[in-house]
């Protein structure tokens, strides 16, 4: 790395020695910059992963196979747009993140985990009356709907961010 030293004067009398990052230097940018490259990168593949899952709950939630009894706005919306709007993009950035850290391997197994445990998530909502389902759903449904969910926003991620 190549820094810069400046000496600045704090209350007139006394001078600190700072050094900064040179602008022709080609170690990695600042904190700084890396967050808002990442919220840049990250944009596009919520943005699709908020309507994926809206229109998803639109549809199935019109179709009768599930509900959400206790939601906010209910005489606004049919589903639950707190988990449209909050849940959904927490949870995909969350994903993403560790995903670009992971091989293709451990992506794969990782996606798998995540489609199992909000299979299992959905029934525990059930049990707490957050959802409904219809007598002829089934959770293995859920499953392959979150795995190719997940698949689809991470190869979106990668199409959108790629050189």
């Amino acid at each position: 790395m190549i820094y810069r030293k400046q000496k600045k004067k704090l209350a007139g009398r006394y001078s600190m020695t700072i050094a900064e990052q040179s602008k022709n230097s080609s170690s990695p940018p600042t904190q700084k910059k890396l967050s808002r490259s990442w919220i840049r990168k990250l944009a596009p593949s919520l943005l699709l992963a908020c309507l994926f899952g809206t229109y998803l709950d639109l549809y199935f939630e019109g179709k009768d196979y599930y509900s959400f009894p206790m939601r906010p706005f209910p005489d606004i919306f049919s589903i639950h747009i707190g988990f449209t709007l909050v849940g959904i993009p927490v949870m995909v950035a969350a994903f993403l993140f560790i995903c670009t850290r992971l091989t293709t391997q451990k992506r794969v197994a990782f996606i798998l985990l995540l489609s199992i445990m909000m299979s299992v998530f959905e029934k525990l909502a059930e049990s707490f009356g957050y959802f409904v389902h219809a007598e002829v759903w089934k959770h293995y449904n859920s499953f392959f709907g979150y795995f190719v969910f997940l698949t689809i926003i991470y190869q979106f991620y990668t199409w959108t961010n790629s050189d």
